[in-house]
């Protein structure tokens, strides 16, 4: 939506402000940045600075309530400052600039009848330039707070936008080789009336079922995380046959820990893609979830052909991608490592509890 320059818009004029309006959700998600208190200490030392310098320019008698209503002004002010600040729109800005502007009247013509024409010669001019002052940094605060909010909707919607196009990309990491050589083996097997065929489809109709809809989550629990990787396990092992062994271990309590779709799976993958089937004798994967101290660890260990200099060296889209998504949903608490044994390779993906860091 587009909207005319403020110069050419008439209702500014009477009503200025900014056109944007938020949500109660928008600003509960953007608008919880703290009210900088260096405003607070810059506004009351400026009031006494002002206050000093007119001292000797009032009449005796009436400095002491100069001083004491400027602080009260100050006071004042600022209040409205915050409240703007928790709830910058258009109308709260000119419904205190209307009642600042009534205030100040009110107080011109209250000296004007108490102490005469004199005292409103000298104070007219100082309240005008103050409230002028005044309703000129509430007007800067209220747009500035405005675009800060709408910055940081901004930034949050791109980090949703990354969010998504990284489960996009963990969905597209499903091995195109891995699906066309389980649907040729299958098709062989179909063929040739092989026993092997029964199994393997439901195997890999369970993987298929699990897999697709999964990455449009932003977190799955490892039981189900567990569940897709067997699922994908006993496809392999079908194809594989005795070149692949493999076992499951994971503690019950951990069984709704969360972790970012396809996590486990894609260590799973690289260890059938780079040890077990690489390696003519084949081997075997362990998977295991179990709680060390303050820590979570989540295994995939091989005994194949191990860690190339390549994948030593590097990650590739998989690791990368599930090392970004750990630190999307844990933050600086999770990490990934790659191990190489003798002979094989461990991953691991350990998580702190709260209040504690990955080193």
């Amino acid at each position: 939506m587009t909207h005319r320059p403020y110069t050419l818009d008439w209702t500014q004029w009477i009503c200025p402000g900014p056109r944007r309006r938020f949500s109660a959700l928008e600003l509960r998600q953007a608008g919880a940045q703290p009210w900088p208190r260096g405003i607070d200490h810059y506004v009351y030392s400026n009031a006494l600075i002002l206050a000093a310098v007119f001292y000797n320019e009032l009449p005796r008698g009436l400095g002491l309530w100069v001083l004491l209503a400027s602080l009260c002004m100050s006071v004042a002010s600022l209040l409205t400052a915050r409240w703007l600040w928790r709830q910058p729109t258009r109308k709260n800005l000119n419904l205190a600039s209307w009642g600042a502007v009534l205030v100040s009247l009110v107080l011109i013509f209250g000296l004007a009848k108490v102490h005469g024409k004199e005292m409103l010669r000298f104070a007219a001019p100082v309240l005008v330039a103050g409230i002028t002052l005044v309703l000129s940094a509430w007007w800067f605060l209220t747009l500035y707070r405005v675009q800060q909010i709408e910055a940081r909707l901004r930034e949050l919607a791109d980090q949703e936008a990354s969010q998504r196009l990284a489960r996009r990309l963990a969905t597209a990491q499903i091995q195109p080789h891995f699906l066309f050589n389980t649907l040729a083996s299958l098709q062989h097997w179909v063929d040739t009336q092989d026993s092997r065929a029964a199994g393997m489809l439901r195997s890999f109709t369970r993987y298929l079922r699990a897999t697709l809809p999964m990455f449009e989550h932003e977190s799955l629990p490892l039981g189900q995380e567990l569940q897709i990787v067997a699922s994908y396990l006993e496809v392999m092992q079908a194809r594989l046959g005795a070149r692949l062994a493999w076992r499951i271990e994971a503690a019950p309590e951990l069984q709704d820990l969360t972790l970012p779709p396809g996590a486990l799976l894609t260590l799973v993958e690289n260890a059938i893609g780079h040890g077990i089937e690489p390696a003519l004798r084949g081997g075997r994967i362990d998977v295991r979830a179990y709680r060390e101290g303050a820590a979570l660890r989540l295994e995939v260990q091989d005994d194949g052909a191990g860690l190339c200099a390549e994948t030593a060296s590097a990650d590739g889209l998989g690791l990368a991608n599930t090392r970004e998504r750990l630190q999307q949903l844990y933050g600086a608490r999770a990490s990934l490592q790659l191990q190489a044994q003798e002979p094989g390779c461990l991953a691991r993906i350990t998580i702190h509890d709260e209040g504690e860091q990955s080193p």
